[in-house]
């Protein structure tokens, strides 16, 4: 089984670390690549990142189908560009906010979300509303640190996310926490071991779901708004997406 975790920013030490979190996890004869686009922004921290991460994440489909990737994984918690990646591919195509909210609710009757920057965090709220758990959750929660600091303030940071999820631990009102950034793929032992509480990880959750999906022989179905695009001319600098022969 070839599982491809897509980072969709271009910050090619949290595409290495987010990489290594699901290789770990992953079931013996597993096989995890990590990738992220040649193009686009360094992190992912608005409706506009996302926006444009969405394309790399379209181009890293593609080129997952000519390599006969099994599942991908979309590493990045506002799931950019996840429906239109699942019209490029039969393989399951998993969001790892989408994995995290699904495992969350089997562990807990309410979780809250830990994550970077408040903007981000009313992301997060959006999806929540969309997937239809937002009666499981009590809080979203921001450390308010940029993603970034993930990579260059390690410890700091840490420090940062594990007070956030002590405060949540101690006035939601919850059963599990959330981690609410690929970036913290790495993180779950240290924060477990702080907090107390079971932590949820989207990278390894949506690992083992795409373990799960394959093992079953489900893949996205192709009836319905998840069909292959319809083929047709693209222009400009989108002209690579011309008469997609994908079926």
């Amino acid at each position: 089984m070839h599982l491809r975790v897509i980072n969709p920013n271009t910050t090619a030490s949290m595409t290495r670390k987010i990489g290594e979190a699901a290789s770990r996890i992953a079931a013996p004869g597993t096989q995890v690549s990590a990738t992220n686009p040649a193009s686009g922004p360094v992190s992912i921290e608005s409706h506009f990142d996302e926006a444009v991460s969405a394309v790399g994440v379209a181009d890293e489909i593609r080129a997952g189908e000519r390599d006969q990737v099994d599942a991908y994984i979309i590493a990045c918690f506002g799931d950019p560009g996840l429906l239109a990646a699942r019209e490029l591919t039969r393989a399951p195509v998993i969001g790892i906010a989408e994995a995290a909210f699904h495992m969350a609710t089997l562990i807990s009757t309410r979780f809250s979300i830990v994550t970077t920057l408040g903007r981000t965090g009313i992301i997060a709220e959006h999806l929540l509303q969309s997937y239809g758990f937002a009666h499981h959750c009590r809080r979203v929660r921001a450390a308010e640190i940029p993603v970034l600091d993930l990579e260059d303030n390690g410890a700091s940071a840490l420090d940062r996310v594990i007070a956030e999820c002590r405060r949540a631990r101690d006035e939601d009102g919850i059963g599990a926490i959330v981690l609410g950034c690929g970036g913290m793929a790495d993180l779950t032992g240290e924060i477990r071991d702080a907090v107390g509480l079971p932590i949820v990880e989207g990278v390894t959750a949506a690992v083992k779901l795409a373990e799960a999906l394959v093992g079953l022989g489900l893949g996205t179905s192709k009836h319905g708004d998840l069909a292959f695009p319809r083929p047709k001319p693209f222009s400009g600098e989108f002209e690579r997406f011309s008469h997609l022969n994908i079926d």
